[in-house]
């Protein structure tokens, strides 16, 4: 038996009867803090490069995985395996230039190419009624305003009614890391003094802006 058969066994035994009281308590709900959690020790070992406790929360973020699987697998609707099923379909699909005919020399080839794979699995699924690529509602607020930013470039939406796209090419130009991270800890300090969430205010933003966006063009095909 494998490893992570005894993981799951574990994870059953820990669920099950005479098992542990907080596990049994636990729902795909309560279970999200603990992984957002545990990704973030995860990125902080990786950040110092520190390789054995880098180890310790990989497991500690499989170990979620496992969870909720578990939980799926008790209500009839999916279990790990499916999952690993699943990604390893996911994967060995969008690289057919590893696992078919064809060959791909740079990362950017690769990249046009998963795009071009996805939007084809979508088109098979749900209709997408949004312009923007659905994004985690959970996403960090900057790394939500990031790829809302992102996928106007790669899409080249009209932008200009939302952003000053000539103030954002203006900052870009004289803009290092440093210069950002002094930016950015200064206006978190200053809306701290004046009682404002900065990620609050961030997420807000980059949400009107999708919005706009998104106006913009339906008036466009109207």
């Amino acid at each position: 038996m494998s490893a992570i058969d005894d993981l799951r066994q574990t994870m059953a035994r820990l669920r099950g009867p005479g098992g542990c009281p907080w596990d049994q308590e636990q729902t795909h709900a309560t279970l999200v803090r603990c992984l957002i959690d545990e990704v973030s020790e995860l990125i902080d070992t990786i950040d110092r490069n520190d390789l054995p406790h880098m180890r310790e929360e990989l497991g500690d973020v499989l170990i979620q995985v496992v969870f909720h699987a578990c939980l799926a697998e008790e209500a009839g609707q999916f279990n790990f395996d499916d999952v690993a099923r699943d990604i390893n379909e996911k994967l060995v699909r969008r690289h057919p230039h590893v696992f078919g005919a064809g060959k791909l020399q740079t990362s950017e080839q690769v990249l046009a190419q998963w795009d071009v794979i996805k939007a084809g699995e979508k088109k098979l699924g749900p209709a997408q009624t949004s312009t923007f690529k659905n994004l985690p509602p959970r996403l960090p607020a900057l790394m939500f305003a990031e790829a809302v930013w992102k996928q106007i470039g790669k899409k080249q939406l009209p932008a200009e009614q939302a952003v000053d796209v000539a103030q954002v090419k203006a900052l870009a130009k004289h803009l290092d890391e440093a210069a950002l991270g002094q930016m950015l800890f200064e206006l978190t300090a200053a809306a701290q003094a004046k009682g404002l969430d900065p990620e609050d205010a961030l997420r807000k933003h980059a949400t009107q802006v999708m919005r706009d966006v998104e106006a913009r063009l339906h008036t466009a095909r109207a």
